[in-house]
């Protein structure tokens, strides 16, 4: 484009012409921008230097947006677009080529930013996919292994919720850890439902069981005869300890009948028994006086007339009958004693009255002497013959045979 030579020109990046047409420089040449009829020429270039700074502070803005905030690569590149178009045809005076060149670092910016985003990406997503993953296989466990249905039941419902909170992945991969998941849950359930099944069977067992125990210790509740109900009791209640338990309803219900039925028994048997001690009560009394009696023949010194005494006690002993339980124990037990005091006794005195077993005492004590001079002759000879060491032998056996013949003769006294 020719300039003419009236031309007015104030800025390095444009000049008004003297028909008011406004120009910019760019790297292309020459644009016109405008045209300005109504003042000086400084002023419509001042005009379209103020169009030119709007736009650099528009690139000014996005470059911060760009390198100081999270501003997503799309939306960026968008606004890069924008800005570019008006730029390229911008109604302004300025240095547009230099707001270009900053449109093109910022693009290059963002296709950077792009590609660690898309980066970042695929790592969430890998990590999504391993959480997923686990997620899953946790829940295939829980549903294969566990038997604690309360507790696996809600870990089943805390793994849906770390599922539904996850990052999601590709759609292909997604469906398919979803749909092991969904199997496992369901695999869960069911196994939950067979186990509460078979619990149900059962505890339906054992209520027949129990309830089978139950109608025999009713039957047995009014029953007198008072010894054989109580094994029979105790065996009811061994095999209720064994049956198991019903649900907590059936099992509180079937208990407290058997153990009303239970103690109507043992109350019955208390009562009847309690009758009947105090009726043994006078024969308790006899019972004192007849071992008190016995007693007195402590220490036994002549055992045929301790036997003869006992007899008699024995006999009035059985005359005088049964006495309360409580005392039983302690008045035959003391009878007891003075029985078996006047047995040893007379075992005592038949010992030293048997002439074989004084005549094998006396033998012994003989030995024992006999074997005593001997050795005493060989201890003799040896300290004559200056054999220490045999001198030492026979004095060692010297001192056992002595000791022996100290019992020997202690047993032979007591047949004296």
């Amino acid at each position: 484009m020719k300039v003419r030579e009236d031309t007015v020109s104030t800025d390095p990046w444009g000049r008004v012409d003297d028909d008011g047409t406004v120009y910019v420089r760019t790297a292309e040449g020459e644009r016109a921008v405008g045209s300005w009829q109504a003042g000086e020429p400084e002023e419509a270039l001042a005009y379209f230097r103020r169009k030119f700074d709007e736009l650099a502070g528009q690139v000014t803005l996005l470059e911060q947006r760009v390198r100081g905030t999270d501003l997503p690569p799309a939306q960026a590149e968008a606004t890069v677009a924008k800005l570019r178009e008006s730029i390229t045809g911008a109604h302004a005076v300025g240095d547009l080529d230099a707001l270009l060149k900053r449109l093109d670092a910022l693009t290059e910016l963002v296709g950077q930013r792009r590609e660690e985003v898309k980066a970042a990406r695929e790592v969430a997503r890998a990590e999504a996919k391993a959480v997923k993953e686990r997620i899953v296989a946790e829940a295939e466990s829980v549903a294969e292994s566990t038997t604690h249905w309360k507790t696996g039941g809600e870990r089943l419902r805390q793994l849906v919720e770390e599922w539904k909170a996850a990052e999601r992945i590709d759609r292909v991969t997604e469906a398919a850890l979803w749909k092991r998941l969904s199997a496992a849950r369901t695999a869960f359930a069911k196994r939950r439902k067979v186990y509460f099944a078979g619990l149900d069977e059962q505890r339906e067992g054992i209520r027949s069981a129990k309830e089978r125990i139950v109608a025999e210790a009713e039957a047995l509740a009014s029953s007198t005869d008072w010894g054989p109900t109580a094994s029979a009791y105790r065996e009811l209640m061994r095999q209720w300890k064994t049956a198991g338990r019903a649900s907590r309803e059936v099992e509180d219900e079937l208990w407290n009948r058997f153990k009303a039925a239970q103690d109507q028994f043992f109350h019955a048997r208390s009562a009847v028994f309690a009758e009947r001690d105090a009726s043994f009560a006078a024969n308790a009394e006899v019972k004192e006086q007849l071992l008190a009696e016995a007693e007195r023949i402590l220490p036994v010194t002549d055992a045929r007339a301790a036997r003869a005494v006992l007899r008699g006690i024995l006999e009035r002993w059985e005359e005088a009958g049964p006495v309360p339980r409580e005392q039983r124990d302690r008045l035959e037990g003391g009878l007891r004693k003075v029985d078996d005091a006047v047995r040893k006794a007379e075992e005592a005195e038949w010992k030293r009255s048997n002439p074989e077993a004084r005549a094998r005492a006396q033998t012994t004590v003989d030995q024992l002497r006999k074997s005593i001079e001997q050795l005493e002759a060989r201890r003799a000879k040896a300290s004559a013959a200056g054999k220490d060491k045999d001198v030492k032998d026979a004095e060692e056996a010297l001192a056992a045979r002595r000791s022996w013949l100290e019992e020997a003769e202690r047993t032979l006294a007591e047949f004296s």
